[in-house]
């Protein structure tokens, strides 16, 4: 089978979006903090919120664009979604009020909890059960790929220009999508399966409460996203704190991090393809406990690669499986819901920077010990979660 076989064309066009919309949020979104401090002169606190805010409200607004999408269509929800979303990067390039920050990031959390689900959905109505799990690990390719190209292309232009010209490009580029996506869209007959009846999104609600293999999936998902969030917000200041040049070190880490994802992405996605998704999930779980175990012992160059490898591993193996989960786990006519739904797994990444900072300020040795562990309990849910089937 041919390589441009693999997938229906509408999700080669997905994934080709998802690379170039990507690119264009990676210019601009890496550099928020620092465009705040720089040019609208923000206190620290006022940054903080700012940043915060949106995986705090993509956290919630996921089941409502889960729901929506479900209920009216992926078509109607991914347009609609990218326009407001490109407004959103205009008003980040010409407001000066802190307040305005805040609200546009709480916007821009609640178009990629609208825009996620019901992309993701769009490509499951497309795609053979078979073939999701290679789906899902070219996706997460696709995303990494962006997260090389886009911060350098957003450094280069904000050296050449203003500051703000990257949050500008953003904008023109999501518009420039959408009405590519318009005609796209039309083009194809959409294949979202109809429900008998239209669940009203209070009954949803309750229904997925009442979901213990969903809430396993939500509350094991929180605890691995603890564990993860510690890349972005403890790992700097604790590098900062033992090595000499932190900064530097710190940037080949994520250098590193991307590298190793486009590396071995695809034979971990065709190894763990032979697995069920909760075997592969229970990989990627031990290795992101090593990999957290390992950055607490480190205290040189040598150590630190050492134990990014086996943190980046544990991430290839677990967060695209983490999807397919997800589909195996919802009804045919509630895939973007459930999908939606799934979004409360970023409450991990809200309250993951809160627990670190407590555990830096107060047991720094024991710190990535102690999160570690929180991530190895993660495996009692997915456990509970194969004896469901």
């Amino acid at each position: 089978m041919k390589f441009s076989t693999l997938f229906h064309p509408l999700v080669w066009i997905i994934l080709g979006g998802t690379i170039f919309t990507r690119i264009a949020s990676f210019m601009a979104m890496p550099f928020l903090a620092i465009y705040l401090h720089n040019e609208i002169e923000a206190s620290p606190l006022q940054i903080g919120l700012t940043i915060g805010i949106a995986p705090l409200i993509s956290t919630v607004g996921g089941f409502f664009g889960g729901y929506l999408t479900d209920r009216f269509g992926r078509k109607s929800v991914i347009l609609l979604t990218i326009v407001v979303w490109s407004l959103v990067f205009f008003g980040f390039a010409t407001v000066h009020a802190v307040w305005l920050f805040v609200l546009f990031n709480a916007l821009n959390g609640l178009c990629r909890s609208f825009f996620e689900p019901s992309t993701q959905a769009l490509m499951i109505d497309f795609t053979p059960a078979d073939k999701r799990k290679r789906l899902f690990s070219l996706r997460y390719t696709a995303i990494n790929i962006a997260a090389v190209i886009g911060p350098i292309i957003g450094v280069y232009i904000s050296q050449l220009s203003s500051p703000s010209i990257p949050f500008m490009l953003t904008g023109i580029m999501y518009i420039i999508y959408a009405v590519f996506l318009f005609f796209v869209l039309n083009r194809y007959q959409m294949q979202q399966p109809k429900a008998v009846a239209q669940t009203k999104i209070l009954s949803t609600f309750t229904i997925l409460l009442t979901n213990r293999v969903l809430l396993s999936f939500i509350f094991g998902a929180i605890l691995i996203n603890i564990g993860y969030s510690q890349f972005d917000s403890t790992l700097p200041q604790i590098i900062e704190l033992k090595i000499d040049d932190g900064a530097k070190l710190y940037s080949l880490l994520i250098s590193l991090n991307a590298a190793v994802v486009l590396l071995l992405q695809l034979p971990i996605s065709i190894v763990s393809e032979r697995f069920s998704s909760s075997s592969t999930l229970l990989v990627g779980i031990l290795f992101f406990a090593l990999g957290l175990f390992l950055f607490g012992f480190s205290n040189n160059y040598t150590l630190y690669i050492i134990a990014m490898i086996i943190f980046t591993i544990g991430e290839i193996f677990a967060f695209p499986t983490m999807n397919v989960m997800i589909d195996e786990i919802a009804p045919d006519t509630q895939k973007a819901t459930y999908l939606g739904a799934a979004q409360f797994k970023n409450l991990g990444g809200f309250i993951g920077p809160i627990i670190g900072g407590w555990l830096l300020t107060h047991y720094m040795n024991a710190m990535f010990a102690v999160i570690a562990i929180l991530v190895l309990c993660s495996c009692i849910f997915y456990r509970s979660k194969t004896t469901t089937h």
